[in-house]
């Protein structure tokens, strides 16, 4: 009798010898995707840390330099569009550099930074979920 049930096992451990490889195969494509969307997010990340650090350098290159607005605002592009080479990007039309009255405070000037950039991504086909263009905006008061 317990030869009979040994030899029933084994035709039921060959058919289902496969299994693994075939639900392995199901489950790839789903995990790439994952991946992949971990890798685009991750570059998007890292992508607008260099645009906040431009603006912010922008902004600072203004509040220090001395001269006129038109000194300040030549100073603060040429910092923004400095920061944004080390990483390889550039500034689109939308970069803005404006001194102005500070909010709150009208006695002082303020150098507001606004760096605008186009992404598409490391990887194409995620672009509904990531956005198309980065934007950061950065305020120094200017003494």
């Amino acid at each position: 009798m317990s030869r009979w049930v040994l030899g029933r096992g084994v035709p039921s451990a060959r058919r289902e010898r496969g299994a693994a490889a075939v639900e392995f195969a199901l489950i790839l494509p789903v995990l790439m995707v994952i991946v992949v969307g971990i890798i685009n997010y991750g570059d998007m990340l890292s992508v607008r840390q260099s645009v906040s650090q431009a603006a912010a350098e922008g902004a600072r290159a203004a509040a220090v330099s001395g001269g006129d607005a038109a000194t300040k605002k030549s100073a603060a592009d040429k910092a923004v569009a400095a920061a944004l080479a080390a990483q390889g990007q550039s500034c689109t039309s939308a970069c803005t550099t404006t001194i102005d009255k500070c909010v709150g405070d009208e006695s002082n000037d303020c150098a507001t930074v606004t760096v605008v950039i186009s992404y598409s991504g490391v990887i194409p086909g995620f672009g509904l979920v990531l956005p198309d263009r980065l934007k950061y905006t950065a305020v120094a008061r200017v003494s």
